[in-house]
């Protein structure tokens, strides 16, 4: 039986964003394995009748001899194993998993990126940051080596950087979306207007501008209006504190609902999502999902976020750090519900056209025989 590795940084992300691409392999006849980092779910995975190895790997951690602990116990792994194509889900699981195919011989190889994080930031100067593309345009220098990118500006830098050629890039809108169950719902018709933001709580995902649009607007809406951050605390280095999300919540007017497992019920109850990342994202799959239930998105002209967005169609693009603009395309959706219910119209048709995880699914395994019969 062909079998395929899947290797995601931590057990939660693959359970949210790499689920159904796996169970999609494995009845097309996939052995398939899933390699991640145990923060409890693991076991929530095994249920799903895969095969699970726990991942020794640190997500945003920079301790050397830890992450070539991580390269090592891949190598080994896949010498042992011998994997037909392994899935690297991911930078740090793209680094290392990919060094250790290379010297692991293994066949068939598909990174991932979604999204290039700090790595490729301008203003990181990390060792790391430093490091990074050398030893990518080392590992990719291979046959049988495919790179999917969720937009075309991940690829263009990956193509500049000279760490793969354009032959190797495939493109995949994003992870996909169930578009029965994140069913076109419309907007609650009473109550306070409600704008979501689903995220992990770190400061480049916009966190504080929203926080800070929302007070430039408490004169106008507090009481008409509701602003919820919906995510949990993060090890990433811009995670914000408990404190700090405390002093900027007042509990009612603007409230930090922490980690959440119903956000689909979550965005089924709001109005407007608002999205101010400044993050170099790959595609949100929180806006993907805003799409898909219909609903009105703000987001900034940034690197993913701008691909879920048809600005003055199915919501707004402003520029990235912008508060102002933030604030001022909040207060016209907020004051105008038959804009917001012809904008969530749209965005259900744009989810529809792009982002259905069906098609997804196919590219995936279509990839997976491409390496395969190679």
């Amino acid at each position: 039986m062909k079998k395929l590795f899947i290797i995601v940084n931590v057990d939660w992300f693959f359970l949210s964003h790499r689920k159904d691409i796996a169970l999609a392999a494995q009845r097309a006849g996939w052995d398939v394995a899933i390699v991640t980092a145990d923060t409890g779910r693991l076991k929530d995975i095994s249920s799903l009748g895969l095969k699970v190895v726990n991942l020794p790997m640190s997500r945003s951690g920079m301790n050397i001899r830890e992450e070539l602990r991580t390269l090592s116990f891949l190598r080994r792994l896949y010498r042992r194993e011998k994997p037909d194509v392994v899935h690297h889900v991911g930078m740090k699981a793209i680094l290392w998993g990919t060094l250790a195919a290379k010297s692991a011989k293994v066949k068939g190889v598909v990174n991932a990126v979604s999204g290039l994080g700090g790595f490729f930031a301008e203003d990181n100067k990390g060792m790391l940051a430093k490091v990074m593309p050398k030893v990518l345009r080392y590992s990719h220098r291979r046959k049988n080596l495919l790179v999917i990118f969720q937009n075309h500006e991940d690829e263009a830098m990956y193509v500049k950087k000279g760490i793969i050629s354009g032959g190797q890039a495939r493109f995949i809108k994003g992870s996909g979306v169930d578009l029965q169950e994140f069913c076109y719902t419309p907007a609650p018709v009473s109550g306070k207007v409600k704008v979501i933001l689903t995220a992990r709580m770190i400061v480049e995902k916009g966190v504080f501008l929203l926080t800070e649009a929302a007070e430039k607007l408490r004169s106008e809406y507090e009481g008409k209006a509701e602003f919820w951050l919906v995510g949990g605390l993060d090890d990433h280095p811009g995670a914000i504190t408990k404190d700090q999300l405390d002093a900027a919540c007042d509990g009612k007017y603007i409230r930090w609902l922490g980690y959440r497992t119903d956000v689909r019920e979550l965005l089924q109850q709001s109005h407007i999502v608002a999205f101010p990342s400044y993050y170099m994202e790959g595609l949100p799959k929180s806006l993907i999902e805003a799409t898909a239930i219909g609903r009105p998105i703000v987001t900034t002209q940034s690197i993913g976020c701008k691909d879920t967005v048809d600005d003055g169609v199915n919501g707004y693009l402003i520029p990235t750090k912008d508060v102002d603009a933030l604030a001022e395309k909040l207060r016209v959706l907020i004051d105008d519900a038959d804009l917001r219910q012809q904008m969530g119209k749209a965005a259900r048709e744009k989810a529809e056209r792009e982002f259905s995880l069906a098609v997804v699914i196919e590219r995936h395994l279509s990839i997976y025989n491409e390496l395969i019969q190679a």
